[in-house]
């Protein structure tokens, strides 16, 4: 039955991320979802009760995407962080570009509907714990506010790329100029040391 409802959630993310909150029905979640027509609002007796599970389920799915992440990525330096971080904005706006954009659609929707907003803060607050303990361990000296100005700045710039596509879209370079920036880097280390007088 979890399963059930997990495959009508993923699909319904799919409908509202790549066809807009206006094509978010049952019948159109059904059929993304290649299930019997009814079982979606079998699940969810309105679309309230609807919305509501979507936003719980990507929360869960981004919790394990970048717990997933965390585990993978271990950069050295601030060379291979603004690397790390680069890999998973070209997911998000790449294979997964249909659940950021559920993600924007449901904030948005959050303004009408303001029970929402402590679910997507939640989401958001627990990345932003994770990220923060990668801002102190690479020196931050304010890695909680450095943390909000580069998840600001990623939200931005897949927002744009979401709604205006590049064909080449490359956010390597400027990730690396705005973490290089927050954190500088490691002074190199002297080939020679000074002669002593």
């Amino acid at each position: 039955m979890a399963r059930r409802r997990d495959q009508v959630l993923d699909a319904a993310i799919e409908v509202l991320g790549t066809e807009g909150p206006r094509r978010l029905t049952y019948q159109a979640v059904d059929a993304a979802a290649g299930v019997p027509s009814g079982t979606t609002s079998n699940y969810f007796r309105n679309r309230a009760a609807l919305i509501d599970g979507i936003v719980g389920h990507l929360e869960a799915l981004e919790r394990r995407d970048w717990e997933e992440f965390a585990r993978q990525a271990a950069p050295s330096d601030v060379p291979g962080l603004a690397a790390a971080v680069t890999r998973f904005l070209l997911l998000a706006t790449g294979p997964e570009r249909a659940r950021t954009a559920a993600r924007y659609a449901l904030c948005l929707e959050a303004s009408a509907r303001p029970e929402l907003r402590p679910a997507l803060t939640r989401g958001r607050a627990a990345v932003v714990g994770w990220g923060t303990e990668w801002m102190r361990r690479f020196g931050s000296p304010a890695p909680r506010r450095h943390c909000e100005i580069l998840f600001d700045y990623l939200d931005g710039v897949a927002f744009h790329q979401l709604s205006f596509p590049a064909e080449t879209f490359e956010p390597g370079p400027g990730i690396r100029e705005l973490l290089t920036g927050l954190l500088g880097t490691p002074a190199e280390p002297p080939t020679e040391s000074p002669a002593t007088p």
